[in-house]
């Protein structure tokens, strides 16, 4: 189907769904059924609206192309020409824009996971500066990042942090973190003054509600056990941290942030539907990672998906060959140019398969 019938059959749609809603038709309508319409027909709304504006301005072209051939008025419509002829190429954009696929995802709220790789002390050090900076990234959106899991290692690092950033639209711009992220640095255990490479992987997965998954009780296998803290002291002396395993998959969710037993099951339950979630996606969409152990890698020092060189300054991700020279910055959540740059060459990806 080619571009111009595609736009015809999104007005037909948009026609076809506003007499459904208007009058006797739509108070025929069932409420699932009305509520549903209505929604596709919003939706359509700002496309239409594009589509209806390049018509016009296609037509004002043909117009303005015919008054060439007349002596007195060629000077008015060689400059209303060149405006219009301006003027299309970006509509026409906007649309092709507007009918790329969306992923479903893209609206919600996302849990993010960190965990330092390769190069012990240090890995958990950078995993702990790195979760730190997504909260400050999240507080620039004012997103709401809510405290999952923090497992603090003895010299201050992160053996693993789990966390929830709630608002809309969250995951469309976090969802390009997912990797591993490379740091090299001069340790501050380090004597001889000599730079060091270190890993940490990156997670984050779209929020999934409950009746995106069905998950059984009877493919749970579920653990409590007493809560510890790092070098082994007991948080507490009651059995309230979790471990789910879901028999199925083998996923393994473990929660002992909250003194509640019940809290830290809910808590577990809500990242295992989130990669319980995240497997049917990439069951549905080959392009995307199939499950998520390839997401965030191995963690080995080879695969990385961004490089923070502290000596140098810089911070360059490998996807898009972007290298910013403000690492302070970057640290402190000013994420949003590399952000910004990796959501333009998706959708010059997705415009060429288009084309």
């Amino acid at each position: 189907m080619n571009f111009e019938d595609r736009l015809d059959r999104i007005v037909g749609r948009a026609d076809e769904l506003q007499a459904m809603l208007s009058g006797a038709a739509g108070a025929n309508l069932a409420g699932d059924a009305f509520a549903k319409a209505s929604r596709e027909f919003a939706e359509l709304g700002p496309l239409v609206a594009r589509v209806g504006a390049l018509r016009e301005a296609e037509r004002e072209l043909r117009e303005t192309e015919a008054l060439l051939a007349d002596p007195d008025m060629r000077e008015l419509a060689q400059a209303e020409l060149a405006q219009l002829q301006a003027e299309i190429p970006g509509l026409r954009h906007e649309i092709r824009l507007a009918l790329l696929p969306r992923d479903e995802a893209d609206a919600r709220s996302a849990i993010l996971e960190i965990r330092p790789a390769a190069g012990g002390d240090e890995a958990g050090l950078f995993a702990a500066e790195l979760f730190a900076a997504y909260r400050k990234f999240a507080e620039l959106h004012g997103w709401t990042f809510e405290l999952m899991d923090y497992d603090e290692s003895e010299l201050g690092g992160l053996r693993g942090a789990i966390a929830t950033i709630n608002g809309r639209g969250v995951f469309a711009r976090l969802k390009y973190e997912s990797g591993v992220h490379r740091v090299q640095r001069v340790p501050a255990t380090e004597s001889q003054g000599r730079i060091h490479t270190s890993t940490v992987t990156v997670a984050v997965l779209p929020e999934a509600e409950e009746v995106d998954v069905t998950v059984n009780e009877s493919d749970l296998r579920i653990d409590v056990y007493r809560a510890s803290g790092a070098g082994g002291q007991h948080v507490n002396k009651t059995e309230s941290a979790v471990r789910i395993t879901h028999l199925p998959t083998g996923i393994v969710v473990a929660m002992q942030e909250e003194r509640s037993q019940h809290k830290n099951r809910a808590k577990a339950m809500k990242i295992l539907r989130a990669r319980l979630y995240e497997g049917q996606r990439a069951q549905a969409h080959s392009e995307r990672a199939a499950d998520r152990k390839s997401q965030v890698g191995t963690g080995d020092r080879s695969e990385r998906i961004r490089t923070y060189n502290f000596p140098q300054g810089r911070v360059s991700d490998h996807r898009i060959n972007l290298t910013l020279y403000k690492i302070d910055r970057v640290m402190q959540g000013e994420f949003d140019e590399f952000v910004d740059a990796l959501a333009a060459e998706e959708q010059a990806a997705l415009l060429a398969q288009d084309e």
